[in-house]
């Protein structure tokens, strides 16, 4: 073949197969080929696809869902998380880390996956939070997030390190995973933008605090509100800024 008709080497991965195999063509897929000899070699950047889900559909499990949260960090709101199954026929092109994408795609990608897909939204708000602390929370809101599908999973691709007890089906946990399955990508998108708006209402409760802006998070415009004003409603107090803001508040 010549040079100057070399084009991207695609090779198509098989649904069901050798897992070893699917990662070297996944790679191969992702090498670029010199469309002529003068130009430079470079990688095609990653991003989440069907890998897991088709691996776990290769085991037997029919339905897979995506689990992601959003908000474990900032000192005020809840802990937002969603459980999504697509459906693979129809997966929005981009889908991809919800911090990875503009707030304007996150909301179209948000109004996609509503409609195309079965979504579950689960909220651990502060007094939980305090109550069990951040990670059970979390793993809390996690498992109500599953149990809410219209659909029961026969498996569970969760975002990070740790799989909820007592879910309904076996679980797996992927570190990174929402820049690598699309299913818990899908589920990023949908904990980001949810919760989001509900900064936004926090923001039209306690318009002092900003919290449009940094929505929830230390940020040194949140931190100076706290010391002016105290904690306010949406305030996690078993985080220690906030706990630090009320004791000096107090006086």
């Amino acid at each position: 073949m010549p040079r100057h008709s070399l084009r991207w080497l695609h090779i198509r991965t098989p649904a069901y197969g050798n897992d070893a195999l699917q990662l070297a063509i996944r790679r191969a897929n992702r090498m670029l080929i010199l469309m002529r000899s003068e130009s430079p070699i470079a990688e095609i950047p990653s991003g989440p696809d069907l890998i897991y889900e088709r691996a776990a559909i290769k085991r037997g499990h029919r339905i897979v869902a995506g689990v992601d949260e959003a908000g474990r960090g900032p000192l005020a709101g809840p802990v937002v998380v969603a459980a999504v199954i697509l459906n693979h026929r129809r997966v929005p092109a981009g889908l991809d880390d919800s911090k990875k994408l503009t707030p304007a795609f996150r909301e179209e990608l948000h109004e996609r996956l509503m409609a195309t897909a079965t979504v579950s939204i689960a909220v651990a708000p502060p007094a939980v939070i305090a109550r069990l602390n951040i990670l059970q929370a979390t793993l809390w809101a996690m498992r109500q997030a599953v149990l809410g599908l219209n659909l029961r999973p026969d498996h569970v691709l969760v975002d990070g390190n740790i799989v909820p007890k007592d879910l309904p089906c076996g679980g797996e946990a992927v570190i990174g995973g929402d820049g690598r399955s699309v299913s818990i990508a899908a589920a990023s998108v949908i904990a980001k933008v949810t919760r989001d708006r509900m900064c936004q209402i926090m923001h039209c409760d306690e318009p002092q605090f900003g919290f449009d802006s940094h929505k929830g998070y230390g940020a040194p415009k949140h931190l100076a509100a706290l010391a002016e004003h105290g904690p306010g409603r949406h305030h996690r107090m078993d985080f220690a800024p906030c706990a630090e803001a009320a004791r000096v508040r107090a006086g």
